[in-house]
């Protein structure tokens, strides 16, 4: 699926964000906020939230657009958290039976 690779982009975009921090980039702003580390698990936390919302609520629009929310910042956590997206593909691919 070629879409996926969108993952993989977004890794190294978020990446680049926290290697080089810019006033200007919301993944710097969000890294660099005072609360540190629990600022970027408040938006995982907020965006799961607002996504399992939109399930309940069948709102088909607000679903895709709460999951890409959700995936985003949980890929932000990863990286604030030291573990690279590859180690979370290789668990994944150890759960397929």
């Amino acid at each position: 699926m070629k879409e996926a690779a969108v993952l993989g982009e977004v890794w190294d975009v978020i990446g680049d964000r926290i290697a080089r921090p810019d006033p200007q980039s919301y993944v710097s702003r969000l890294m660099t906020d005072p609360k540190g580390i629990d600022r970027v698990l408040e938006k995982v936390g907020e965006e799961a939230t607002e996504f399992i919302l939109a399930v309940k609520n069948r709102d088909r629009a607000s679903i895709i657009s709460e999951a890409a929310d959700l995936q985003f910042h949980l890929l932000v956590a990863l990286q604030a958290a030291g573990i690279d997206l590859s180690e979370v593909f290789h668990e994944l691919k150890a759960r397929r039976r």
